[in-house]
């Protein structure tokens, strides 16, 4: 019998251990280690900060599910982990061994890598449904006293769609309340240009966010280094292409929320071999790590590389369906380190992204997430909407049941043609 354990239960976490149960069988032990008990769908999140969500629609209780998917939950949380040992040990003092680890722990926020950020300072979040709700009661007292918005993604964050996102979505809760016309709006990102991604754009992603910006009367700063926030006011450095300062702002608000810059959770931060020097887990293409060979990853923890030089650090997202090829991925080549075999299957990494607006929305497809790509495509509407509400219902009921990948979904992305395996390469035997 194998022991695998998963640390984290977030989007990559919970469905790495259904599809690890589906794959290896009854067999073999599954442990899950993460903080709490509940699964909340992390993109639902704007919703939330404006009210059109609370958190109950939005999270999923693991414990029965888990329960009769037979997977061991220790909802204790890890305090940090031990490779050299294959275990994990926990906040209170006990330990998780294992024979084979997926780190899918997520990121933690670095708020505090900018004097001010994030929701103990001046600005609001929506990384996590607790800030989200704290973002619904400024967002309720920026309807009864109106002022300046600033929305945006600071230097070094890899996760720009929500920020887009959110701003326009605010822009509709705002249009809802008749308060629009007396709330100026700034959108600030380290991006180099709106539209980019981290991803140096996706399609047309550049002159269609620009586009819906202008028409939403959103101004924005790009190559945006936030140098501190103060209480209604937020201090950044326009710098040109090449670094240099092109225009300092003080930039006055009531109400802001910027996405932080992501790194490593302190639990496996700082341990030689595993991570990066911001934390991330490095992984090779079968999302294995190259001194722990028994330990995996999936998800935001991943360590990749930017793509192209920036004047301000972007970092590269990873989206939902990109964490799923990893997740697909990374069972398979568990169960056949299991069997005695070497890992053969490596991600897609792929890119399905829906980017709501409230009663519209941009969609994307890279093939592959990282350039050049094979598909390459972009597009808008009120469709959106519709989309990201049922992928919000079909999604968090995937979880609720306990499937990874209903029958479905599965003839679903086989008709778009979007596969989460490349062709698997076998070794001919000598």
């Amino acid at each position: 019998m194998a022991r695998v354990a998963v640390l984290g239960a977030g989007l990559g976490g919970v469905i790495m251990a259904y599809e690890l149960r589906d794959i290896l069988g009854p067999q073999h032990e599954i442990a899950v280690v993460n903080k709490g008990s509940k699964y909340s769908f992390v993109p639902s999140n704007p919703w939330v900060a404006v009210g059109w969500r609370d958190r109950e629609a939005i999270e999923a209780d693991l414990v029965p599910v888990f329960a009769k998917r037979d997977i061991r939950l220790h909802a204790q949380g890890a305090a940090r982990l031990h490779p050299a040992e294959n275990r994990i040990e926990l906040t209170d003092g006990a330990s998780v061994a294992y024979d084979y680890l997926v780190v899918a722990t997520g990121p933690d926020l670095a708020f505090d890598e900018i004097e001010g950020l994030g929701p103990d300072g001046h600005t609001q979040s929506i990384c996590h449904v607790d800030h989200a709700l704290m973002a619904k009661q400024a967002f309720d007292r920026l309807v009864k006293a109106p002022g300046p918005v600033i929305i945006g993604a600071a230097q070094g964050a890899s996760c720009y769609g929500p920020a887009y996102e959110f701003a326009f979505v605010l822009d509709k809760a705002l249009r809802d309340a008749k308060v629009r016309d007396r709330v100026p709006m700034t959108f600030v990102t380290a991006e180099p240009y709106v539209g980019h991604l981290g991803l140096d754009g996706v399609g047309d992603t550049k002159t269609l966010l620009e586009s819906e910006m202008r028409q939403h009367h959103v101004k924005w700063i790009c190559n945006a280094k936030i140098d501190r926030v103060e209480a209604g006011r937020m201090l950044v450095s326009e710098l040109t292409d090449d670094g240099a300062l092109k225009t300092s702002h003080e930039l006055p608000f009531a109400f802001s929320m910027i996405l932080p810059a992501f790194r490593g959770v302190p639990a496996v931060r700082g341990i030689d071999g595993l991570t990066n020097p911001r934390g991330f887990i490095l992984a090779d293409k079968h999302q294995r790590n190259p001194t722990f060979r028994n330990v995996f990853s999936v998800g935001v923890c991943v360590a990749i590389p930017p793509v192209g030089k920036t004047a301000v650090p972007v970092g590269v997202p990873k989206t939902g369906f990109m964490i799923e090829s990893m997740v697909t991925a990374t069972a398979h080549n568990i169960a056949r380190l299991i069997e005695g075999r070497e890992p053969d299957a490596e991600a897609t990494w792929n890119a399905v992204c829906l980017a709501d607006f409230g009663d519209g929305g941009v969609a994307f497809v890279a093939q592959p997430q990282i350039p050049p790509r094979n598909v390459n495509w972009s597009s808008s509407g009120r469709w959106v909407h519709a989309a990201k509400i049922g992928f919000e219902r079909y999604f968090l009921r995937k979880i609720r049941i306990g499937k990874s990948e209903p029958f479905y979904e599965r003839l679903a992305l086989q008709a778009l043609g979007i596969d989460k395996l490349k062709a698997i390469k076998i070794e001919e035997e000598a």
